[in-house]
C-alpha cells in the first residue's frame, strides 16, 4: 500500500513539474519579449509523446528501502504536500529558465545579437537594430530561421523531462540509493520517446526530411547537442538537492507523527 502511494506521488508530481516547466517557459518568453521558444505542435509533441510513457512507467516504481520505517499517514493526508508542491515549482522554474535560456544562447552567442535586440526582435530591419549592421531578419526570425532555436528549446525540454523521469524512480531517495534501473519499465519509457525525438531531429540526415519539417524541427550539430546537455543535465543535481531537503522535511514530519501517537 505504501509502495502504491509513493508510485502515485511520483506519477502526479512528474506530470505537474513538467507542466509547470512548460507554462513557465511560455510565460518567461512572453514577459521578456523573446521569440516564442516552442510552438503549439511542440507542446503537443511533448504532452502526447514524451510525457506519457515515462509517467505511465513510474506507476511500476519499486518500494523505497525505508518505506516500512515510516510512521503511518493520516487517512485524510493530501498526496501533494506543501513541500512537494514547492519542490516541483522550483523544478518547473528551472525547466522554464533552461528552455528559454538555450534559445537566448543561440541568438546571443551564435547569432551575435544583444539582449536588447532580442527583446525587440519584432523591430528587426529597423534603424539601430543589431548595432546598425545589416541583419538578415528572415534567417533569424522567419519560419525557417526560427526552427533551429525552437528545436534547441524543445530538445532541452525533452531531455530535462527524461532526466526528471529517471530521477523520479524514488520521490525522496537519491539515485545512488534507488537507481533508475530498479524500474525496467521506466528505462523503456524513457528510451522509446528519446529515440523518437532523436529520429525526428535527425530525420534530414536519415533521408526523412519531411518528418522534421512537419514537426518544426531541424538537425543539430555536435556543439548544439553538447549545449543541450549542459542546459538539461543540471536538473539531476537540482533534484538531488531537493530530495536531500525533502528527507529532512519528512524526518521532521515523521517525528511529529510519532509524538502524536
Amino acid at each position: 500500500g505504501r509502495g502504491i502511494y509513493a508510485s502515485m506521488q511520483a506519477f502526479i508530481c512528474f506530470l505537474i513539474s513538467c507542466n509547470i516547466g512548460e507554462i513557465m517557459c511560455i510565460f518567461l518568453a512572453s514577459i521578456l519579449g523573446f521569440p516564442e521558444p516552442l510552438t503549439a505542435m511542440h507542446l503537443l509533441w511533448v504532452n502526447l509523446v514524451t510525457d506519457g510513457p515515462p509517467a505511465t512507467a513510474l506507476g511500476f516504481n519499486p518500494p523505497d528501502p525505508d518505506v516500512m520505517d515510516q510512521s503511518p499517514r493520516r487517512p485524510d493526508e493530501e498526496i501533494m504536500t506543501p513541500w512537494l508542491l514547492a519542490r516541483y515549482v522550483i523544478t518547473g522554474m528551472y525547466v522554464g529558465v533552461a528552455t528559454v535560456g538555450i534559445s537566448v544562447w543561440h541568438y546571443v552567442v551564435e547569432k551575435n545579437l544583444s539582449w536588447g535586440d532580442l527583446r525587440r526582435w519584432t523591430q528587426c530591419g529597423m534603424e539601430g537594430f543589431g548595432g546598425g549592421a545589416n541583419v538578415d531578419c528572415d534567417a533569424l526570425f522567419s519560419k525557417e530561421g526560427r526552427m533551429l532555436p525552437q528545436t534547441l528549446s524543445l530538445t532541452t525540454l525533452v531531455a530535462m523531462e527524461m532526466f526528471k523521469a529517471l530521477s523520479a524512480v524514488s520521490v525522496d531517495n537519491s539515485l545512488l540509493v534507488v537507481p533508475s534501473w530498479k524500474n525496467k519499465y521506466l528505462l523503456v519509457g524513457v528510451l522509446v520517446p528519446s529515440l523518437l525525438h532523436a529520429f525526428v531531429v535527425n530525420s534530414d540526415k536519415l533521408g526523412w526530411g519531411g518528418v522534421g519539417q512537419a514537426f518544426g524541427m531541424v538537425g543539430l550539430n555536435k556543439e548544439q547537442w553538447i549545449k543541450v546537455l549542459q542546459f538539461s543535465a543540471p536538473i539531476l543535481i537540482l533534484d538531488e538537492i531537493l530530495k536531500f531537503v525533502g528527507r529532512r522535511v519528512n524526518k521532521a514530519e515523521d517525528e511529529r507523527r510519532r509524538r502524536e501517537r
